[in-house]
């Protein structure tokens, strides 16, 4: 009997006990759903992760100053001269200040809105583009003119997608909005759509702190974080000599670490729904043994006929192939169906990648040929007399 024989007969066998078929099939259907889902939900929230670090800069490094509780302290000078001196491995630099004041526009208070102090750099450090108007510039920090650059959510409220020209008051001063900055990922109250920037000595003396303990820094390129990570520990010491007074977060770093995580926790995932798929064959195999002892007297007319152990071997290890193949092919249609529901419920974009798919449907007939021998081959070592004695 050829393999076209053998699959017909499997799938005629499978068409006359429909739903023990379907009972047999629901291990597979759930382990390779469950792998799909896991697996697509995973690409996206890695897709996603990825796409926020790549608009926060994978080239960003943020410096945090904690200070020796003394006055003395890097200054904003010291760290410009640094950039300027090794522009091979830092591309840009900006002190950040943070404003704790509500800002107006008319009669309106901004509640939600943040106030951040910012140099003429940052629009290049964190990738700004500007719809209307330009960004902050340094004559703009050195001479601490009131003007300001707003956020699309701003501009959108409060001045019906413009802003150039008009006025938002921020603590207690009036600041002429000079540009608006295109939108972001997160749109919306609070997000990083929700700001004005001003120039960072306005900030300075509106916050009352004249020393600041923030810096973003942009490395040249991504081969040069490392470098530049290292040239501004390498400062900080020496200015300190202390590592708990300040704190140097990469972006790039914490990238990887947080792939690192997210790979590790989708292999234990998947490891998981795997078992499933265990759970399945091992169904499959108790169900072809089923099936064995009920064809029992057919397996002894076969046997007198001529078919050899071969044969008959290969065709109940077809019917368990064919059968894992089946629940495969729902599981996968189940598992992209349900990713695509899980994660539009979560507001993740669930990738299914062609090759998880394979994977997933390899795997569910491996499994059923797998577990589907032993019937077989208990089926073929039948001694034919006894097999047709067989009621």
């Amino acid at each position: 009997m050829d393999l076209r024989q053998s699959f017909m007969m499997a799938v005629k066998s499978l068409a006359t006990s429909k739903a023990r078929a379907l009972l047999t099939m629901l291990g597979i259907i759930i382990g390779v759903a469950a792998v799909i889902v896991i697996i697509s939900l995973g690409d996206g929230l890695t897709a996603m992760v990825n796409e926020n670090f790549e608009n926060m800069g994978t080239n960003l490094l943020m410096v945090s100053i904690v200070g020796r509780g003394t006055s003395s302290g890097v200054t904003e000078e010291e760290m410009f001269a640094l950039a300027m001196e090794n522009p091979d491995a830092i591309a840009a630099v900006s002190p950040v200040t943070s404003v704790m004041t509500r800002s107006k526009i008319g009669g309106e208070t901004l509640d939600s809105t943040s106030v951040s102090g910012v140099s003429e750099q940052y629009a290049d450090i964190k990738s700004l583009e500007l719809t209307e108007g330009r960004f902050l510039q340094y004559v703009d920090v050195l001479r601490m003119r009131k003007v300001c650059v707003i956020g699309s959510y701003v501009s959108d409220e409060y001045f019906g997608g413009g802003g150039v020209g008009e006025t938002v008051r921020v603590g207690g001063d009036n600041y002429t909005v000079v540009g608006v900055l295109e939108e972001k990922a997160g749109y919306g109250q609070g997000s990083d759509d929700d700001y004005i920037y001003i120039p960072y000595t306005n900030a300075q003396r509106l916050s009352g702190n004249a020393n600041t303990t923030m810096y973003y820094f942009s490395a040249a390129s991504a081969d040069a974080t490392s470098s530049a990570k290292w040239l501004i520990e390498d400062k900080l010491q020496k200015v300190y000599g202390d590592d708990d007074a300040y704190m140097i977060i990469s972006m790039s770093e914490m990238l990887n670490i947080m792939s690192s995580i997210q790979g590790t926790m989708l292999s234990v995932l998947v490891a998981i729904a795997g078992i499933s798929l265990l759970v399945g064959g091992i169904g499959i195999m108790n169900i072809m043994l089923v099936s064995v002892t009920e064809r029992t007297r057919e397996i002894g007319v076969r046997k007198s006929l001529g078919a050899k152990r071969r044969d008959i071997r290969s065709q109940f290890i077809i019917e368990a192939g064919t059968t894992s193949a089946i629940g495969g092919v729902i599981g996968i249609a189940v598992g992209v169906a349900a990713a695509y529901t899980v994660g539009n419920a979560f507001g993740i974009t669930a990738i299914p990648s062609g090759s998880a798919i394979a994977v997933s449907f390899g795997v569910s007939v491996a499994v059923g040929v797998i577990f589907g021998y032993l019937p077989a081959n208990k089926a073929a070592k039948l001694n034919p007399i006894d097999a047709l004695r067989y009621d």
